[in-house]
């Protein structure tokens, strides 16, 4: 499988997905410039963390109308898979691709740290090699993770299974303590409806080797390389 992963102006985790991609999952994986239009015959693409363009306005705000995102948008339309990390994310509610928005962490504090995320969902290209219920050690590194949606939307999340990720104790309880950002219902990541498109804020590309600490977000690339069509 071939992946693209998006540059913008401000971005400064691309090469670690690109590493990830291409030397220890052995890959073939492009840089894709977010003037382009082309996502030169890529299978999924990765919206890496960062900082796109300074987060001016708003996280993402920004990034949303760069030549490349159109491009995204009608690849994850006939069903491209598309992962959002972190600064991605917030991209892709920016875009539409995903519903719900980012606001500041409740501390209004940055806050970098591991952190336990429980997965709720193993019915998608993204986590199917996992077990319902796995709890994951991944990184966390943000400013603006705490997800909101309006209440009649986020009732439509749970009913159609699309919550993936939900900030968790190590034991997988779902605990005011654990969330990390105040992110409502402790969400840290969703997909769409469809399954294609997911979008967290904690960074599995940094828990994919044993040298940083945990490997636990190998599931999340190794599920998207054997990934099939599957139904939401």
């Amino acid at each position: 499988m071939k992946f693209g992963v998006l540059v913008f102006p401000g971005s400064n985790c691309e090469h670690d997905a690109y590493h990830l991609i291409g030397k220890v999952l052995h890959h073939p994986v492009e840089f894709i410039w977010h003037q382009s239009r082309d996502l030169k015959g890529c299978e999924a693409i990765i919206v890496p963390g960062g900082f796109s363009y300074g987060d001016y306005l708003r996280t993402g705000a920004i990034a949303r109308f760069s030549p490349v995102m159109e491009s995204v948008k009608n690849f994850a339309s006939q069903g491209g898979l598309v992962l959002g990390i972190c600064n991605g994310f917030q991209i892709l509610l920016e875009t539409g691709l995903l519903k719900g928005a980012m606001l500041r962490n409740r501390r209004l504090k940055y806050v970098c740290r591991h952190v336990s995320i429980r997965i709720d969902n193993v019915k998608t290209s993204f986590t199917h090699l996992a077990q319902f219920g796995d709890v994951l050690s991944v990184p966390i590194g943000h400013m603006e993770g705490n997800y909101i949606i309006p209440s009649d939307e986020l009732e439509e999340l749970e009913k159609r299974n699309q919550i993936v990720f939900r900030y968790c104790a190590t034991n997988g309880k779902i605990t005011e303590s654990s969330n990390p950002n105040g992110a409502l219902s402790n969400i840290a990541g969703i997909c769409n409806f469809q399954g294609n498109v997911l979008g967290m804020m904690p960074h599995p590309e940094r828990a994919s080797e044993s040298l940083l600490g945990s490997r636990d977000g190998l599931v999340i690339f190794q599920s998207i390389i054997e990934s099939r069509p599957l139904k939401p």
